[in-house]
């Protein structure tokens, strides 16, 4: 009985709780609005009287006055020439005038040929020699420019590349065969121990196979001198070859053979 008697008191407490609350948030919701619209009209107010104000400046005096000479300006220009564009003279045409006259005048002539030249006739071109038979001139031909490898009509044949058929197959077989030599006859090991030289050596060789087919024009370049002198003697041991042609005559044809190699 007891807990029922204080439920109900608590449940009374909790109602006037409520309805306090209620009452403190209308009166609160009122006072508001009442507030915002006392605001907005003291806003209005101050508006509408800061635009019904006027506001005053005052000018100094020495600015009030505009400036507006009585008399204009004058500018004095001194005396002046008006340019002129220089004119070319035209000059007249002359007029030649060709007169033709029947009347020939006679002048003196007054060079004289104080020795006679000494000329000599064929009748009087006589000698004791024989005349030369024009059939017996034999007329040498001048050797052509040497032609590159490359661009060469027919490649040379080296020693047992007989039989090979064509350019690219010559040019193959030449190549071996020139490698194969430099690779028993090159001293490079020796020459690199004797004068310090290490590391990867290479040295450009250039040669031409001349017209009748001997190895000549051995040019070489390389970081010792020794090495140059080895490669001209290895590169001597080539033997003859059959000579390369140009339009079915024997020319010397330039080959470029580098010697590269390891030295330790």
């Amino acid at each position: 009985m007891r807990n029922q008697k204080n439920s109900h008191e608590l449940i009374r407490q909790n109602e006037q709780i409520v309805k306090k609350s209620q009452k403190y948030d209308v009166n609160l919701q009122k006072n508001s609005t009442l507030y915002f619209q006392i605001g907005l009209i003291v806003c209005l107010l101050v508006a509408f009287g800061l635009l019904e104000m006027k506001f005053e400046t005052t000018i100094p005096a020495e600015y009030t006055q505009t400036f507006c000479p009585d008399v204009p300006d004058e500018i004095s220009i001194e005396k002046f020439k008006v340019y002129e564009a220089p004119k070319t003279e035209v000059k007249p045409e002359v007029i030649r005038k060709v007169i033709m006259t029947d009347k020939i005048k006679k002048v003196d002539d007054d060079f004289k040929l104080e020795k006679a030249l000494n000329i000599v006739t064929s009748e009087q071109n006589t000698s004791s020699e024989p005349a030369i038979d024009p059939g017996k001139v034999i007329v040498l031909d001048e050797p052509d420019e040497p032609v590159f490898i490359g661009s060469v009509q027919k490649v040379p044949i080296y020693p047992g590349c007989e039989r090979a058929k064509n350019n690219s197959e010559r040019r193959k077989c030449m190549s071996e065969k020139i490698g194969k030599l430099i690779q028993r006859k090159f001293n490079g090991n020796d020459i690199a121990s004797d004068y310090g030289l290490t590391g990867r050596q290479r040295i450009d060789v250039q040669f031409t196979i001349d017209n009748t087919g001997n190895v000549t024009n051995i040019l070489t370049k390389s970081k010792h001198p020794q090495l140059d002198k080895e490669a001209i003697r290895v590169i001597n041991f080539i033997p003859e070859m059959t000579p390369g042609k140009q339009n079915n005559k024997n020319v010397g044809v330039v080959y470029n053979q580098p010697i590269i190699f390891q030295a330790w």
